[in-house]
């Protein structure tokens, strides 16, 4: 089964600065219906114009992943990490006792786009962390790679959740595969681009939430950039 999220229906921030698109409630977007998908509770798609951004604030008991499609995000926390994070890296931010924060566009004269994910750790209290990787080096074009995954997955960077992201792009009349675990769900976001997911066309924005499905073939029906999350 799988259930579509079309992306004119997310919800929506816009205060100038900031132009943000809720796949899930957030903030003043709240929607009963769309409270999140198993343990994943947040995807924004957010814009942010140049020199702008969020100022110091805190989270707790959450893993946060960021990854940007455009630009570069500027991140400053309480442990003292400060970097820019760029095109072709994810990091993940475990806020569990709790952390304090900023992002900024780091360019004076670009804008940001970026994806921020959240999902519930499997456990409260845990100590507050930080990681930040390169993906594979080398074309992988074509191909799922593992972002983000639980400890020992091989993932780019670890949380504490049984979940894994991937990330793949695609040209045009490419495709991928992947088998989904019995008792599994999946959520397929499609960053950039359009696809189409077992033969139903998504586009820029789009969601879908999938259950009892053994089988995903993603096809890009022009250039695209999916992420795909398996969650228990």
């Amino acid at each position: 089964m799988i259930s579509y999220r079309d992306r004119m229906t997310r919800g929506r921030t816009n205060v100038g600065w900031l132009d943000s698109r809720h796949s899930f409630s957030f903030g003043n977007y709240y929607d009963p219906q769309q409270m999140g998908f198993r343990s994943l509770r947040v995807i924004n798609e957010d814009r942010v114009i140049p020199g702008a951004g969020f100022p110091s604030h805190s989270h707790k008991d959450m893993e946060i992943i960021s990854y940007v499609l455009e630009g570069g995000l500027r991140h400053k926390d309480s442990l003292g990490n400060g970097s820019v994070i760029a095109p072709g890296e994810v990091q993940r931010m475990s806020a569990g006792t709790g952390i304090t924060h900023s992002e900024y566009n780091a360019s004076a004269d670009q804008p940001v786009h970026f994806l921020q994910i959240w999902v519930i750790p499997s456990a409260r209290g845990i100590p507050p962390g930080y990681e930040q990787k390169m993906l594979g080096k080398g074309d992988k074009r074509g191909l799922l790679e593992l972002a983000a995954g639980p400890e020992g997955s091989r993932a780019a960077v670890a949380i504490h959740q049984d979940a894994r992201m991937y990330v793949a792009r695609l040209d045009a009349g490419a495709e991928v595969s992947y088998d989904l675990a019995a008792g599994r769900g999946a959520w397929l976001q499609v960053a950039r681009g359009a696809v189409a997911l077992n033969g139903t066309e998504m586009k820029e924005g789009d969601g879908a939430a999938i259950e009892h499905e053994p089988r995903l073939v993603v096809e890009g029906t022009a250039p695209a950039e999916i992420l795909l999350f398996d969650l228990a």
